[in-house]
């Protein structure tokens, strides 16, 4: 964890068991903590019906803003597996990717999310709409140019569909 003011928040990301992303993010709203689970609506088809359905946008992951304090309070909640650590240590993730996220989920844009480690492509800037002023790297992903965007911590990768008139080199 980084050493700063004990008493200021940072988001970290946490694995979940399988299949409880919304039981704990229950269980830690419960217990006061702020809890952030990225949810995406999504059709499933079923033998007899399509049918809507909410779904965690990253499977066995849910995100956690605490203090120093409230740190290893958060991860003895039942069901959290342990922090996503780098080196050893639980990575801190800013503020303005969770806003993004957020942001990007609320305007319902259309999001992909793969483990697969891409490498490194053309810096991209988008340069009108809703995400200006967002930067990335451009992809060819199953025949679609994407907007990609590394959660810094996670070591996912959200791809954004982005229309080419809207970016630019940076």
């Amino acid at each position: 964890m980084t050493k700063k003011d004990p008493a200021e928040l940072y988001w970290y990301a946490a694995y979940t068991k399988s299949r409880t992303e919304k039981k704990i993010l229950e269980r830690l709203t419960e217990n006061g903590f702020e809890a952030y689970l990225p949810i995406q609506r999504k059709r499933r088809q079923w033998s007899d019906r399509l049918k809507w359905v909410e779904e965690p946008l990253i499977k066995s992951y849910i995100f956690i803003r605490v203090n120093e304090k409230q740190y290893y309070d958060a991860i003895n909640t039942p069901g959290l597996v342990c922090y996503v650590t780098f080196e050893g240590k639980a990575a801190p993730i800013p503020d303005w990717q969770i806003d993004l996220l957020k942001k990007l989920l609320n305007e319902g844009a259309e999001m992909e999310v793969s483990g697969e480690r891409f490498a490194p492509g053309e810096k991209i800037i988008v340069v009108k709409g809703t995400l200006v002023g967002m930067q990335g790297e451009m992809v060819e992903y199953r025949g679609r140019k994407k907007v990609l965007v590394r959660l810094g911590s996670t070591g996912t990768n959200i791809l954004i569909t982005v229309n080419l008139d809207l970016i630019e080199k940076e």
